[in-house]
């Protein structure tokens, strides 16, 4: 018994916030309680199951409406919208979240390493290695996307093959997939270039140029910043290029067009 109350009491110490918010959560959650089941009095339509109180989202706002992935899937998308391409395919996006956001109006392959075991309309999956280029994909499609998952080919984040150069793989096998003056909408995390093994690369702007350089001519650049806030449209000058948007860990967008 003495030993329950020193730990009782050993933890209301440590936890001295998070206890007397709870108590003070309990005090309203009581308050509707009654108020609700008085209101229920005469009618039997529903019968009172367990407790489930949920503290956190009284105060809280409707939704998150900013970061990395809210803000390049909604862009992208309505990208693909307006362009409505013959063939639009994907490598390795989110599923849950951007590949959805397409589903919704019109057909989207997804090329990934990891399998799918769900079947959903209008999402055609095919299990592959995309740093492993099959001549059976060449000019496949007139639209393609990469959002926030070429940072990620090599490390063995995901169970694919450690390849220190399997981001330059996996965009070349990119480039030989779109056909000639197809469309690649592109996302990587931005800022000072470094490795944070086995998450992900970051990448400088400077790279990211070299490395569309002759292959890709840029439509517009939108970068996400390390708030979460959408900056988009924005011009590639000289010292948002060498300053990589003034990010540490941000997302640049591209939507490019493929020239060679």
């Amino acid at each position: 018994m003495l030993n329950k109350i020193y730990y009782t009491s050993l933890f209301i110490l440590k936890n001295k916030k998070k206890v007397f918010t709870n108590i003070k959560d309990l005090k309203w959650f009581y308050k509707d309680y009654k108020t609700f089941k008085k209101q229920l009095e005469n009618n039997n339509e529903f019968s009172f199951g367990k407790w489930y109180p949920v503290f956190k989202e009284k105060y809280s706002a409707s939704g998150t409406a900013k970061g990395d992935y809210f803000h390049q899937d909604l862009l992208v998308a309505n990208k693909i919208f307006l362009n409505n391409p013959k063939k639009h395919v994907d490598i390795g996006s989110r599923v849950d979240g951007f590949v959805a956001h397409v589903a919704s109006f019109r057909e989207i392959e997804v090329f990934d390493i990891r399998p799918l075991n769900n079947t959903i309309k209008n999402i055609k999956f095919i299990k592959m290695d995309a740093t492993k280029f099959d001549n059976s994909y060449l000019n496949y499609t007139d639209s393609i996307s990469c959002l926030h998952a070429l940072e990620h080919f090599g490390l063995g984040r995901y169970n694919d093959p450690i390849d220190a150069f399997g981001h330059i793989k996996g965009f070349d096998v990119i480039n030989k997939t779109l056909t000639k003056n197809g469309h690649f909408y592109f996302s990587v995390p931005i800022g000072k270039q470094r490795i944070e093994f086995n998450a992900h690369r970051i990448f400088s702007l400077y790279y990211l140029l070299n490395l569309f350089k002759n292959k890709y001519d840029i439509v517009s650049f939108s970068f996400v910043d390390d708030k979460g806030d959408l900056h988009e449209n924005v011009e590639l000058s000289e010292s948002i290029i060498n300053g990589n948007c003034n990010c540490i860990y941000g997302c640049g967008i591209f939507d490019l067009i493929k020239i060679n």
